[in-house]
C-alpha cells in the first residue's frame, strides 16, 4: 500500500546510521602474492583505516586496533601501504611514522620526529634491494606552509636515506626495471597538480641517491597525473598537452607519443599521491579509466573501448596482471566493493560483501544538462525513490542542490547513501558540475579561473532553475548544500538572491580574506590554489573580499545549518566562527570533537544527519519521523 504524505516527511528505512556504515567503503587496493590487499575506515571505531586481505573465507584484517593505516601527507593523504619482500609496510596516523608488519606485531622503521606529527610519509612505492620509496614531509614551524617534501628511502633494516628533491610537491619515486632511474611528477606553488606538473626522471647512482632530474614531459600548461615504466627507456604517462588527460608513451629523451588521442577524459586530479588511472595490460592494451567507467585503450586500433560490466564506476587505483583488473567499483545501486575482473570472460570475483540497502529505496540518476552563459552544466538529478510513498497529488518535491567539493572534482553514478538518505524520504537531489569540474577537459576546468565564487554559484542557480521551469522541483522549496569548496559555493549563492530558501554548510571555506592580507589559514598543499580560483594577487585582492561569505554574512537571505570538524585544518574553525557570529538569519552551528576536514565517526555522521533533517523539517514546514528537533538561534 502506497501512503500519501508531504515530501520530506515520509518514512525510511535508510537511518543516518546506514550512512555512517557506507563511509566503510575500501580503498588503496593491491593484489599481490596470490591475494588482495586494501584499506576499510571504520565509522564504528572512530574512522579508524583498517587493513585487510582477501582469504579463502572471506577478508581477514591485518592490523587491529589500534592500528591505522593512513597519512597525513597534503592533508588528504595517500597510498598508506605497501609489501616488500613479503612484509607488509604502512603508515600509521597516530605517529605518522612507517612501520613493519611481524610476527609479533607492527614495529617502527622510521624514528621519532622532535615534534609531533613532524615527519610523515605516504606513497609507499616497492624499491630495489628490499626498500620502500617514498614521499616525507618535515614540519619545520609552526605555520601551516612551513612544511618541505623529500623523496627517501626506507629500509627494513637500516632506516631512512634522502634520495632526492625536486619540487615543492612531489609523487613517489617509481624505479625503473633495470633500477638505473627513477621517475616521479613534481609540481610547485601556485599550480596546483592539474594545472601544471612536470615528468622527472634522474639516474640512480651508484650509492643510491638520485643525479641531477630531467624534465621529460608536462611544463606550463599541462598535467601529468600518473607515470609508469614500461622498459627501461620507456615511459608510460597520463598527460594533458592538447587538453585531455589521455596516455602517452615517452623516451628517456622526452619524444612523446599519444597513443590513442581524443576528446575524452582518461585521468584525473592527483588530489591524492599514488592514484592510478590506467593500468597496462600487455601487447599494447592498457586498462584506463574513461568518465570513471573501465575501458580498454589498444593502441593498435587507436581506440578506447568501455568494458560490458555490471558495473557504472571503477575507483583510480588500477591494478593489472594476466589480463585481469583489481579495483574497487560501484553502481547507482551497488556498493563499491574490491573486484577482480578477467577482461577475456567478462567474470569478476567481489573481494567484500557490502551491505546493500533494499534497492527499491535506492534512486536512479538522470543524467541532465543545462545551458549556463554559454557552456552546458553536466547534473544528476535524482528523484524522490520509496515504493512506499507518494506526495499529494500536484505537489512538487523539495530539491536539494549539491555542488560538489574542491573545487577541482566531480560527482559520480556511484551509490551514494548521503543522496538517497534523502530521496528516501521525499527530497530530490540534483548534483551539479559546474565549471571548473573535472572529466570534461581542461578548457571547462579552467572556466573556473577567476570567477570562483561567481560561475560555480551561477552554474548551480541556473540547475535549479531548470528544475523549476520543468515542474520538477518546488521553486519554494529549494536548499543549496555543499562541503568544503562546496559549501563556499552553498555559503556564496545565499549571500547574493532567493533562489534558495535555505543551506547547509559542512567544513566549508569560508573567508578568502587572509590571502589578500598575506595571513594563510590553511594547509600548505592549498595554500596558493586560490590564487588561480579568484585571481593573482596582490592586483586582485578586493576579489578575495567580495567573495568571501564571510564578509557577507548579514546579506545571508535564509535559514544556515553549519556542520564543523573541530580540528580541521583545511577549512579552519576559526572562519566558520566568524560567519556564524555575522548571521541574521535563523541559523544553527554544530561543532564535532575529534573531526578533522570531512567526517569520520559514527556518531558524528549520525548527528549530522539528524540535524540536517530536522533543519529542513523547521524550514519547509514539515515534520520529520524519528529525529530530535533542531533548535535554531535566534
Amino acid at each position: 500500500m502506497v501512503h500519501i504524505a508531504p515530501h520530506g516527511g515520509w518514512e525510511s528505512p535508510l537511518t543516518a546510521a546506514d550512512v555512517a556504515r557506507s563511509a566503510a567503503a575500501p580503498t588503496w587496493v593491491l593484489p599481490h602474492g596470490g591475494a588482495v590487499w586494501w584499506t576499510r575506515s571504520l565509522p564504528e571505531e572512530g574512522g579508524r583505516q583498517a587493513l585487510l586481505r582477501s582469504g579463502p573465507d572471506g577478508p581477514l584484517e591485518v592490523l587491529g586496533a589500534p592500528w591505522s593505516a593512513r597519512n597525513r601527507v597534503h592533508e588528504y593523504g595517500g597510498r598508506p601501504f605497501t609489501v616488500v619482500d613479503g612484509r607488509v609496510v604502512f603508515t600509521e596516523w597516530g605517529d605518522q611514522r612507517v612501520y613493519a608488519v611481524t610476527d609479533d606485531g607492527p614495529v617502527p622503521l622510521t624514528g621519532a620526529p622532535d615534534r609531533e606529527h613532524g615527519w610523515r610519509y605516504s606513497d609507499l612505492t616497492p624499491g630495489p634491494g628490499g626498500e620502500v620509496w617514498c614521499v616525507r614531509e618535515t614540519v619545520t614551524g609552526d605555520a601551516p606552509t612551513d612544511v618541505v617534501r623529500d623523496l627517501v628511502a626506507v629500509s627494513l633494516a637500516s632506516g631512512v636515506r634522502v634520495l632526492g628533491r625536486s619540487h615543492h610537491f612531489m609523487t613517489a619515486p617509481q624505479p625503473s626495471p633495470d633500477g638505473r632511474h627513477a621517475a616521479w611528477i613534481g609540481w610547485s606553488h601556485p599550480d596546483m597538480p592539474w594545472d601544471a606538473s612536470e615528468l622527472c626522471v634522474a639516474a640512480v647512482g651508484a650509492d643510491g641517491v638520485f643525479g641531477p632530474h630531467r624534465v621529460v614531459a608536462g611544463g606550463p600548461g599541462v598535467s601529468v597525473c600518473q607515470v609508469c615504466w614500461e622498459a627501461p627507456d620507456s615511459l608510460l604517462a597520463m598527460a594533458d598537452p592538447r587538453g585531455w588527460w589521455n596516455l602517452h608513451r615517452i623516451g628517456l629523451d622526452g619524444a612523446m607519443v599519444a597513443l590513442a588521442p581524443g576528446d575524452h577524459e582518461l585521468g584525473g586530479p592527483l588530489w591524492q599521491l599514488g592514484r592510478r588511472w590506467f593500468a597496462p595490460l600487455g601487447r599494447g592494451r592498457h586498462a584506463v579509466l574513461r568518465a570513471g567507467a573501465l575501458a580498454v585503450l589498444d593502441e593498435r586500433s587507436g581506440t578506447v573501448t568501455d568494458v560490458d560490466t555490471d558495473f557504472a564506476v571503477f575507483a583510480p587505483d588500477l591494478h593489472a596482471a594476466d589480463g585481469v583488473v583489481t579495483t574497487c567499483a560501484a553502481g547507482p545501486r551497488t556498493p563499491w566493493t574490491v573486484i577482480s575482473l578477467d577482461l577475456s570472460t567478462g567474470v569478476h570475483t567481489e573481494h567484500t560483501r557490502p551491505d546493500a540497502p533494499d534497492p527499491r529505496y535506492l534512486p536512479e540518476p538522470v543524467a541532465r544538462t543545462v545551458d549556463a552563459d554559454g557552456h552546458a552544466v553536466p547534473v544528476l538529478v535524482y528523484p524522490p525513490t520509496n515504493p512506499d510513498f507518494a506526495g499529494p497529488e500536484g505537489e512538487s518535491p523539495p530539491y536539494l542542490l549539491y555542488p560538489h567539493s574542491g573545487p577541482t572534482t566531480a560527482f559520480s553514478r556511484a551509490l551514494d547513501l548521503d543522496i538517497a538518505f534523502f530521496t528516501s524520504r521525499g527530497f530530490g537531489v540534483a548534483a551539479v558540475d559546474y565549471a571548473g569540474s573535472t572529466g570534461h577537459g581542461r578548457a571547462f576546468r579552467e572556466l573556473l579561473h577567476g570567477r570562483w565564487g561567481v560561475v560555480d554559484v551561477a552554474d548551480t542557480i541556473a540547475a535549479a532553475a531548470a528544475l523549476v521551469a520543468d515542474g520538477t522541483a518546488d521553486p519554494t522549496r529549494l536548499a543549496v548544500r555543499g562541503g568544503s569548496a562546496g559549501g563556499f559555493t552553498a555559503a556564496a549563492a545565499m549571500t547574493g538572491g532567493t533562489v534558495f530558501a535555505c543551506a547547509t554548510l559542512m567544513f566549508p571555506l569560508l573567508d578568502l580574506s587572509p590571502w589578500a592580507d598575506g595571513r594563510v589559514e590553511t594547509h600548505d598543499f592549498e595554500s596558493r590554489y586560490v590564487e588561480r580560483l579568484v585571481g593573482a594577487l596582490p592586483e586582485h585582492a578586493d576579489r578575495y573580499r567580495e567573495r568571501s561569505p564571510v564578509g557577507a554574512a548579514d546579506r545571508v537571505r535564509g535559514p544556515v545549518l553549519v556542520l564543523q570538524g573541530a580540528e580541521d585544518p583545511v577549512c579552519p574553525p576559526e572562519q566558520v566562527k566568524r560567519f556564524v557570529d555575522a548571521l541574521r538569519v535563523p541559523h544553527a552551528y554544530l561543532s564535532f570533537d575529534g573531526e578533522r576536514h570531512g567526517f569520520r565517526r559514527a556518531e558524528t555522521i549520525a548527528a549530522a544527519y539528524a540535524a540536517e533533517l530536522s533543519f529542513y523539517g523547521r524550514v519547509f514546514g514539515f515534520t520529520p519521523p524519528g529525529v530530535p528537533e533542531l533548535e535554531l538561534t535566534p
